[in-house]
């Protein structure tokens, strides 16, 4: 018996330019992608995509990426999770997402479906807003910078953070990394 791949429609994607897999929340990522650049005044080079997050857990390697990274000034700013059904039920998997990738917990988290959104912000868990219009702007955010503390995640939260990461994100079944 030989391994036959299914084979996928594929679409370009806006920002990388490359071919992705038209599968699971890959529309509504294009939508998030074309909202930041053409409504909230990020460039194509302010949002990195299929952002490889490595962390180990309980001694073993995990792998995974975060949908899309939004940067201003070199600075990791906004992690969010694009997704084709129930926004509430991904909010705690970017959060911990967030909290995680970098040295600090990147400040914002977003769940989004591409035609809204829930804004939350990651160091204390708490909603900051609904809808794309909640999501800041690329000048928002640069004036937030300026009094912007980066902070980290205490130690004591790590592990747990980690493991609330990989509980969610192991259901993540129909997307390119798993195909």
């Amino acid at each position: 018996m030989t391994d036959v791949k299914k084979t996928y429609e594929m679409i370009t994607d806006f920002i990388t330019g490359e071919t992705a897999p038209y599968i699971g929340a890959e529309a509504n990522r294009q939508d998030v992608e074309h909202f930041l650049v053409n409504v909230k005044g990020f460039s194509k080079e302010d949002i990195k995509v299929d952002v490889d997050i490595e962390l180990n857990i309980a001694g073993k390697p995990y792998k995974s990426q975060i949908d899309l990274v939004v940067l201003v000034d070199s600075v990791r700013y906004m992690a969010i999770k694009c997704v084709a059904a129930s926004l509430g039920s991904r909010e705690r998997e970017i959060i911990a997402a967030a909290r995680l990738f970098e040295s600090y917990q990147i400040p914002i988290s977003v769940v989004s479906d591409g035609k809204t959104a829930i804004v939350l912000d990651t160091v204390s868990g708490k909603k900051l807003g609904e809808g794309l219009d909640a999501i800041p702007s690329k000048d928002d955010l640069k004036e937030k910078l300026n009094s912007l503390d980066l902070i980290s995640l205490p130690n004591k939260r790590l592990e747990k953070e980690k493991l609330i990461f990989r509980s969610y994100d192991v259901m993540n079944v129909n997307v390119q990394r798993n195909i």
